[in-house]
């Protein structure tokens, strides 16, 4: 079983990805499970507060370190008392290492992780100073908290878990898994508004139906993402 810790002040948010879909089915099969821990239980006053003014002055506030390194150890402790050695700690921040299918798969193969996702104006160094191993961004922009970065991190590992999917080989022939973009995708009906299925996909014929895709995907990703074909080795 693969253990995800989260740190987030909006835990309830998380719902989303643990009651629905193959993510959801996936914990309820016991393939992975899913502890959030809100920093705010690990506040120092009554208020529990969890953010103050930066120093140096600036707009907004920033997470203080406290609440958030207290957080992060109980959740590696929690991990290692089910037996992961060596959990590690990812921030979800636009100044993060790009989220990659590459790196989905070497992060899923590892036994735990702690996710943090940060809110307001950024979060205190010392958190990264301290805790942190490795920053991911899901893409240059920015939004309004780390929770939903954190769920599109979660939901490509959980996904490759052997067993989540039903198929397998679903993983294999997905956008991405081998460098290349997913090829076009066909069902019923045969005709749609005048537009009909390519014909060698109802051939019967896997090798020629092998080819198109292939051929397909590579054309795809020539017109859509030339950027993956400079940077695929070879």
């Amino acid at each position: 079983m693969k253990r995800y810790d989260v740190v987030s002040i909006f835990p309830d948010m998380f719902d989303a990805l643990t009651g629905y879909g193959v993510t959801g089915r996936g914990r309820d099969k016991g393939d992975y499970e899913l502890v959030v821990w809100n920093p705010r239980d690990f506040s120092s006053d009554q208020r529990r507060t969890v953010d103050d003014r930066p120093f140096g002055g600036g707009a907004g506030m920033v997470m203080m370190a406290e609440p958030i390194v207290r957080s992060i150890r109980a959740a590696k402790a929690r991990q290692k008392s089910c037996g992961v050695g060596d959990p590690k700690t990812v921030a979800l921040t636009p100044a993060g290492v790009p989220l990659t299918q590459r790196l989905a798969k070497t992060l899923t193969a590892m036994d735990g992780l702690i996710l943090l996702a940060g809110r307001y104006e950024g979060i205190d160094q010392r958190v990264f100073d301290l805790e942190v191993d490795l920053e991911v961004s899901v893409g240059d922009y920015v939004v309004s908290g780390g929770e939903l970065p954190a769920m599109v991190l979660l939901d490509s590992l959980i996904r490759l878990i052997p067993g989540v999917l039903n198929d397998d080989k679903s993983i294999v022939e997905e956008s991405h898994s081998d460098g290349l973009l997913e090829y076009p995708q066909y069902t019923r009906p045969e005709v749609f508004e005048g537009l009909s299925v390519p014909k060698v996909l109802l051939s019967g014929n896997h090798k020629e139906i092998d080819d198109w895709k292939k051929k397909e995907a590579l054309e795809k990703t020539k017109f859509v993402r030339p950027d993956l074909l400079e940077a695929k080795p070879g």
